[in-house]
């Protein structure tokens, strides 16, 4: 392993085949997202969750049927956490009180349950209007949240920098996005705050590798753009790796044993992982030296040299 990352891989050489399948990707959560759109949780939608408790592990199937006939046909039912632990899903009805649908659907799984006593641990309502509301706060969220980081990067680095860490993190988002479109999974709040985290990931990496960048660039005269860029990724790689790896090994015990609770904010986490360690290797730098960074646009000013060369 130690060998390996020791070796200097032309990661460079392969740039244009990773922008067509960056493109690609890209492309293909966008057409999902036009037509499949997101399967958004009740957060957004707004309706009723009800969690109920059972003494014994339960088949899914009886209660889905008996929900239908008592007229829920589109109530979500499915495990949670446990399997003798159920989460049920309704979609907002403007007709009926919010207490009565409880009250009915909580007296269905009476009836389905038979003799087994039945602990109903949660009953929440979120209205359409709180969920239009958390809807657009989130989409503001993410807009802002990159609107910042294009500023920060653009004063800590240089502007081409900045244009490309943003390229990276708009490339990580529509693609986790993407990923959740495409197999229609559960889109609420806690994978709103994966993307958040997502966000942050990936730009604490494409960071790292741009200071590497910087400094190589103050420090070798001669040598191309395109060299200094592969010889700073090469020298922060095993710095990405190991995170990221390390990372991945918490996320995957919270997928496998955290319970259902958090498996969409876990996948959102893995799949961002993966694909912003992707990015702030071949999509940021590459679009920094797509819009031309050179040497002069990173060398210190006679003021700046100084105040560092002052004790």
């Amino acid at each position: 392993m130690a060998g390996f990352l020791a070796r200097h891989l032309d990661f460079m050489s392969l740039r244009f085949p990773a922008m067509i399948l960056s493109a690609t990707l890209m492309l293909g959560s966008i057409v999902s997202l036009a037509t499949l759109k997101l399967n958004v949780g009740i957060d957004f939608t707004g309706g009723s969750i009800i969690e109920v408790g059972y003494p014994q592990p339960v088949e899914l199937e009886p209660i889905r049927s008996a929900l239908e006939a008592g007229g829920f046909a589109d109530a979500i039912v499915q495990h949670f956490g446990s399997a003798d632990e159920v989460l049920i899903r309704l979609v907002p009805d403007k007709k009926s009180d919010k207490a009565e649908i409880s009250t009915r659907v909580i007296g269905i799984l009476k009836k389905v349950a038979g003799d087994s006593n039945i602990d109903v641990r949660r009953v929440d309502f979120v209205g359409p209007q709180v969920g239009d509301e958390l809807t657009e706060d989130g989409g503001l969220a993410v807009l802002y949240s990159l609107i910042a980081i294009l500023i920060y990067v653009g004063f800590r680095f240089e502007y081409r920098f900045s244009f490309g860490a943003v390229a990276a993190l708009i490339h990580d988002v529509l693609i986790t996005l993407g990923v959740f479109s495409v197999f229609q999974l559960n889109f609420d709040l806690t994978v709103l705050a994966a993307i958040l985290a997502v966000i942050g990931y990936s730009l604490n990496d494409t960071i790292v590798v741009f200071d590497r960048v910087r400094e190589n660039f103050r420090k070798i005269r001669k040598t191309p753009p395109l060299e200094i860029v592969n010889m700073s990724i090469n020298q922060t790689f095993s710095r990405t790796l190991m995170t990221s790896f390390t990372t991945l090994l918490v996320l995957i015990a919270l997928f496998f044993l955290g319970g259902e609770v958090i498996h969409a904010f876990a996948t959102a986490l893995i799949v961002g992982i993966v694909v912003g360690t992707y990015s702030s290797i071949y999509v940021a730098s590459t679009a920094a030296l797509a819009l031309g960074v050179s040497r002069s646009d990173l060398m210190l000013t006679e003021k700046d040299s100084e105040d560092m060369a002052r004790p």
